[in-house]
C-alpha cells in the first residue's frame, strides 16, 4: 500500500512537472533575474556584463521628470477609468437583471467589446477619433455646430479619450460579474424590504450595494491593477503623446527597455510599479475589510 502511494504520488508529480516547468523558466526564472538586473547598468546592445550599481537606478528614477510624469499620468488614467467602468458595469447589471423582452439580447450586446481584440479596437477608436474633421466623432460634434476637436492630439483631451474607449472596451466585463451576483441574492430579501415598505432605490442601497461588497472588492483591485498596466491602446492611438500626456508607467518601461535597452533602468520601474500595486492593493484591502479577500 506504501509503495502504491508513493507511486501514485511520483505520478501525479510527473503529470505536474510541464507546468511547473513553464513556470519556472517563463516567469519565476525571469522575475528573479529582472529584480537582479534592476540593482545593475546593463544595456541588450553591448550585451556585457551587467554592472552593478546598487540603488543607482532607483534614486535616479526619482530625479526623471518623464518617470514623474508617467507615474502623475497613470494616477489620473486610474482616477478617470476605475470609478466609471465600475458604476456604468452597475447600472447596466441593474437593469438587465430585471426580465423583459431581448433581455438575452442587450446581456450579449454590452459584453461584445470584451471580448473584441485590443489591438483591433484601438485601431478602429483612432480612426473614430482622428483629428480630421470628416472622422466619425468630429463629424457628430458637427451635426451640433461645435468645431472639430484633436481626441487624441490635444494634451487635455489625449488621456480623457483613450480612458473613454477603455470603458468602453471592459464594462461588461463588470457588468457580468455584478450580474451573476445579484442573481445569487436571495430574493426573499427583497419580499421582506417591500413588506417594510421599501421602495426600488431603497432595496439597491440597503440590500444590493452591500451584498455586493465582495464582488465590488475584486472588480476594484482587478481594475486598479489593469489601470496601471495600460499599455496597447496608448501605444496604438497616441504612442504616449502628445509629447508625454499620455506617458504611462508601462509605456514608459517600454520606451526604455525595449527601444533604448536599458533593461537596468527599465527593471527597476517595473519593481517600482509592482511596489504602488502592493501599496494599493493593501489600502484597498483595509478600506473594504480584510474579510471580504477570504
Amino acid at each position: 500500500m506504501k509503495s502504491r502511494s508513493l507511486k501514485d504520488t511520483i505520478v501525479s508529480y510527473l503529470f505536474c512537472a510541464p507546468a511547473y516547468l513553464i513556470f519556472t523558466i517563463f516567469i519565476f526564472v525571469p522575475i528573479i533575474w529582472s529584480f537582479i538586473l534592476s540593482f545593475t547598468d546593463y544595456s541588450l546592445l553591448t550585451f556585457g556584463k551587467p554592472e552593478f550599481v546598487g540603488l543607482a537606478n532607483y534614486i535616479e528614477l526619482f530625479k526623471d521628470p518623464v518617470f514623474l510624469r508617467a507615474v502623475l499620468n497613470t494616477i489620473y488614467y486610474s482616477i478617470l477609468y476605475v470609478p466609471t467602468t465600475l458604476v456604468i458595469g452597475f447600472i447596466f447589471a441593474l437593469m438587465l437583471n430585471d426580465d423583459f423582452p431581448g433581455r438575452n439580447f442587450f446581456r450579449l450586446s454590452m459584453f461584445i467589446p470584451v471580448v473584441v481584440p485590443m489591438v483591433v479596437a484601438s485601431i478602429v477608436w483612432m480612426l473614430i477619433l482622428s483629428a480630421h474633421p470628416t472622422s466619425l466623432a468630429n463629424r457628430l460634434l458637427g451635426l451640433f455646430g461645435i468645431p472639430p476637436k484633436g481626441w487624441l492630439t490635444d494634451p487635455k483631451l489625449a488621456m480623457l479619450s483613450v480612458a473613454m474607449v477603455m470603458v468602453w472596451k471592459t464594462f461588461g466585463y463588470k457588468m457580468l460579474l455584478y450580474l451573476a451576483a445579484m442573481q445569487s441574492i436571495p430574493y426573499e430579501l427583497y419580499e421582506s424590504a417591500e413588506l417594510d415598505g421599501a421602495t426600488g432605490w431603497k432595496k439597491t442601497i440597503y440590500i444590493t450595494i452591500p451584498l455586493l461588497k465582495p464582488t465590488t472588492f475584486f472588480l476594484v483591485v482587478t481594475s486598479v491593477i489593469d489601470s496601471f498596466q495600460i499599455f496597447t491602446p496608448i501605444y496604438i492611438m497616441t504612442g504616449g503623446g502628445p509629447g508625454y500626456a499620455t506617458t504611462t508607467l508601462v509605456n514608459y518601461l517600454y520606451e526604455k527597455g525595449f527601444k533604448e535597452f536599458e533593461m537596468g533602468y527599465a527593471s527597476a520601474i517595473s519593481y517600482v510599479l509592482f511596489l504602488m500595486l502592493i501599496i494599493l492593493t493593501f489600502i484597498q484591502k483595509k478600506g473594504f475589510g480584510s474579510e471580504e479577500i477570504f
